[in-house]
């Protein structure tokens, strides 16, 4: 008994083992992303900080110009497709700080409980005005600076207002002009975790239904479900480019394609949804023993395979008409597996390959009506009564509810 226990122990110690390595070098590669995805960021920053230095200290003669490099770093930090807002807002924030900061050390002085009061009254005045997060952020900020420094700091007001305008002018500049990023190698990049986990994990649903392992196709659904980094990765990204694109006379060019990538985002962000409902559906299949004909697994496959065709013709910029062939394909395996009879959650499995289909034809740039007439022609005459639905049309909200 005891040589048993170990046995298990030693099995259990391996696979924790295993578990760690796997998650280590999943880590390392996820980290070594995020770092090529915000290295353009971080070069943007690092150029913005220092020609804003420059521009305050020599061309306007601020001899300690720290406020200009923190205002640029601070538009570019923010989310991106979002710059030329956050400059506004920042400039924004700053004169509420600096008026409301000047008045009541005016009439109070300065001291711990008057910048207190200054604080609540930048934060209480910007709400009152509809400002938002950013704007109340920095007219607290600018709030504290001026009733801690003025004592020691003549003339303070003035140059931390011009310092915003010098550091979000500046960072725009860079943006622009000095350093526009690529806007779709920026969105291949962002749009490659989302596609992958969603192509992964509709194989691994796939693999478990083929042999019958529930738990294979619950760790598929549980890792599907956390999909909120790899999808707002994406949606960030599309904005970014949009920003970029609009701003950059060098990337006015990109516009048509990167239409094509923003009008992708919803039908993606769906195609997730419905594959969740579609894997916990493939759960309950399982658990209830219900018939899994040979074609459904390879319905789920082909999904997989067209996420991953899509990716491969979006980033090689090329009409995705192999991407939604493979869709079709999904579908038509799916009629396969619907005709050779099914239970009740393998017809919501059946159903939703078919609704994903559409999503994804949809991403590929065809419209909504288009995708539903092509999905119906291959699914065709196996409908029989009672038969799933096909897919909504667009104008609807998804009929999948959000996974998790």
């Amino acid at each position: 008994m005891p040589e048993q226990l170990s046995e298990v122990d030693s099995a259990r110690i391996a696979e924790t083992m295993s578990q760690w390595h796997r998650r280590g070098k999943a880590t390392l590669h996820d980290r070594l992303h995020r770092v090529r995805m915000a290295f353009g960021l971080a070069v943007q920053a690092g150029l913005a900080a220092g020609l804003s230095w420059l521009a305050a200290h020599e061309l306007l003669g601020n001899p300690q110009p720290v406020f200009a490099p923190i205002s640029a770093v601070g538009t570019l930090a923010v989310s991106v497709g979002q710059r030329f807002r956050r400059t506004v807002e920042l400039i924004a924030g700053v004169g509420v700080g600096v008026a409301v900061g000047d008045l009541l050390i005016y009439f109070l002085g300065t001291g711990p409980w008057q910048l207190g009061l200054v604080v609540t009254a930048a934060i209480v005045l910007t709400i009152f005005a509809g400002g938002s997060v950013a704007i109340v952020i920095q007219a607290a900020a600018t709030a504290v600076l001026i009733v801690t420094l003025s004592p020691s700091v003549e003339d303070l007001e003035i140059p931390r207002f011009i310092d915003a305008l010098v550091g979000g002018t500046i960072a725009l500049l860079v943006t622009a002009i000095l350093l526009p990023l690529n806007p779709l190698r920026v969105l291949n990049r962002a749009a490659r975790p989302a596609l992958d986990l969603l192509a992964e994990q509709l194989d691994n649903a796939a693999d478990g239904l083929r042999d019958g392992d529930r738990e294979k196709v619950q760790q598929a659904l549980d890792r599907l479900r956390d999909n909120k980094e790899e999808l707002g990765t994406f949606i960030e990204a599309i904005e970014g480019a949009k920003e970029t694109a609009l701003l950059s006379p060098a990337r006015w060019h990109r516009r048509s394609e990167l239409t094509h990538y923003a009008e992708a985002a919803d039908p993606i962000d769906r195609a997730m949804r419905n594959s969740g409902t579609l894997i916990r559906r493939a759960v309950t299949l399982i658990e209830d023993a219900e018939p899994v004909p040979d074609a459904m697994p390879a319905a789920i496959s082909n999904l997989a395979e067209a996420v991953r065709v899509l990716k491969h013709e979006f980033a090689r910029g090329e009409e995705p008409e192999q991407a939604r062939e493979r869709s079709l394909r999904a579908v038509a395996e799916a009629g396969q597996a619907y005709a050779e009879g099914v239970g009740f959650s393998g017809s919501v499995v059946v159903a939703q390959v078919r609704t994903t289909a559409s999503d994804l034809m949809v991403a590929s740039g065809i419209s909504q009506e288009e995708a539903n007439r092509l999905v119906r022609r291959r699914f065709g005459a196996l409908e029989r009564p009672g038969a799933p639905a096909g897919p909504e049309p667009a104008a609807k909200p998804p009929t999948a509810p959000p996974v998790g």
